[in-house]
Order: structure tokens, then sequence, then C-alpha cells
């Protein structure tokens, strides 16, 4: 049977544990131990396995805490009967920030870890530092009412499944095809080349079928709940973070920073000499993973001019 293969990290990391009255969230602290690391969240049925890449290129003085959102990855599960949405996996931010002591925090955030980070700071801007955000400003809008219905429908079938006492096994794969379908479910934004980055964190072999395997994470999590922000609440937001060091980094060939985040970016960068925006060609949603280097470019420097060497404090 084939093996998975991510390439390995050769940076000082330490598994965390956070816990939480459903269980625990699971992450990884890279780098420096010596000040407040830059957390950094994933994106929708990712894992922290999608900075693989990135986190070994950024500023060694700052550590970079990756972290599984409930029912992703390592982190468990949500109890029976919780629908996920994108409201109560913001408040994941200060229950990181309260376990470990943080007064303030950082963010990197991809698609809906940089929506998380777009929330977070609106509602509580005097706690964030610094924002990077990773193709994505604002979520994309929902333009057919009937996909909530299915999302509901299929959400009750997958609760049904897990509930019914036989834990039927979700369909499974070889490990060459399941590189495929998370290829082709991401239009290619996750190459087949790199899927081990994803799949070393959310993967389990066959119980029924030996040579193949199975997603890990909660099925549920297919049929989130996902904060369609309007333009009008989406101006306000930006307006209560105004000022404050925002990267934003898309990939050239994503539609996800479109035409409807243009009055928030011109909020934000608003007399804002700290607000940067740069476009990685060739590149689709998951750029950081596709693009880490040229990313790291425009990182590193963000990180070094605001999270200066022994610049925070716990």
């Amino acid at each position: 049977m084939e093996t998975l293969s991510p390439s390995n990290i050769r940076l000082q990391s330490d598994e965390v544990t956070i816990p939480a009255p459903w269980g625990f969230i699971s992450g990884r602290w890279y780098g420096s131990r010596a000040d407040r690391p830059i957390l950094a969240i994933h994106g929708w049925l990712d894992n922290l396995g999608t900075f693989d890449r990135l986190v070994p290129l950024l500023s060694a003085h700052v550590g970079v805490l990756c972290i599984d959102l409930p029912g992703h990855g390592g982190s468990s599960r949500l109890p029976p009967g919780v629908h996920y949405n994108v409201y109560d996996y913001v408040l994941i931010i200060p229950r990181v920030m309260k376990e470990l002591g943080w007064s303030k925090v950082s963010l990197m955030g991809h698609s809906l870890g940089g929506v998380m980070s777009f929330m977070y700071a609106a509602m509580a801007p005097n706690t964030v530092d610094m924002i990077i955000s990773l193709d994505v400003l604002l979520p994309r809008r929902i333009e057919d009412p009937s996909k909530l219905t299915k999302d509901i429908e299929g959400y009750l079938v997958e609760e049904e499944r897990q509930a019914d006492g036989t834990q039927h096994e979700p369909p499974s794969f070889s490990l060459s095809k399941m590189r495929k379908v998370l290829a082709r479910n991401s239009n290619n934004s996750v190459p087949h080349h790199l899927a081990d980055h994803m799949l070393h964190r959310q993967v389990a072999k066959s119980q029924m079928y030996p040579e193949k395997i199975f997603f890990t994470r909660d099925g549920r999590v297919k049929f989130y709940h996902i904060f369609d922000i309007e333009e009008g609440l989406a101006a306000e937001m930006a307006r209560r973070i105004q000022k404050k060091p925002y990267l934003v980094i898309k990939g050239a060939l994503s539609p996800f920073v479109g035409p409807r985040c243009d009055e928030t970016i011109s909020i934000l960068s608003q007399d804002n000499p700290h607000f940067e925006f740069y476009e990685v060609k060739d590149a689709k949603h998951h750029v950081h993973l596709q693009a880490a280097e040229e990313c790291a470019r425009y990182i590193v420097p963000f990180i070094q001019n605001h999270r200066p060497p022994r610049s925070s404090k716990l």
C-alpha cells in the first residue's frame, strides 16, 4: 500500500492540545516559544497541514501556532445535534487566546480562516495587532437559497449515519484515488503532488478495505452554515478595523477576492500605510500551498514590520 509522504518540515515544533467543553482543539506550534506566536487558521474542509510549505519560510523570531478547527484534522467533533457555523468558529479565536493567556492576537487565515479573522477583528479590534488574509476577505455570496435546504437535508442524513450505532465508514479510496479526489474537489487548487500535506491529518485506514483510506473529518462539516456579509455590514465592519496592519494575498486564478470586496478594501486601505495587497500569478485558491515562496516574499517583511523581535508580550 502507498504511504503518505508530506515533506518534512525542518523546524522545531510541538503538538498543542487546547481544552474545550466538547473535547479539545488540536494544534502544532512551530518555531520560537519566546513570544506570542501568530495564530494560523485553515480553510473549510482543510486542516493545519495547509501551512506545511509556508511556515518554514516565515520569520524565525516569531512562532506560528496552527490549529485544526473543530471537526477537522485532529480536533474533536462538535456534539451530536450541534450544527457547524461560522459564528461559533469565530469564537475559537478568543477561546485560544484565553487558554494561552494572550491579551492580543496576530492572525493568519486562509479561506474560512481569513473570514474568521476579518469577523473577529471587526468585533474586537483592540485585541488584534495584525491580519494576514490568504485568498479571501469576505465570504462568497450564497446565490441559490436552495443550497441551504440541501445542506440541511445533507446534515440530517449524516447525523443519522453517525447516530445509528454502527458508525458505518464513509466512502473509502486508494491513496492515489484520494489524491485525485482532493485535487478534483478543490478545482486543482490542491494539486495531486501537494495533496499529502492535507491528507496526512485527515485520513485513516479502512477496516473494511485494508488497502483503502477514508476521510476522518466530521462529515457534518460539509454542510456548515457560512455567514453572508452584505455590503453595508461589510463596510461597517471594515471601518472598525480601519488602519490595522492588514495583508491580503490573492491567487490570480481564484474568484474569492472579487469585485464585491472593492469597497471593503477601499475602507481598509484608506489613509492606512499598513494595508498591503498582492496578487500571485498563476495561483488558485490555495495560493499559500501552491506558491509558498512567493507568498513568503510578502509575508516575511510584513511580520518584521508589525511583529519585530520582542515587540509583543504574552
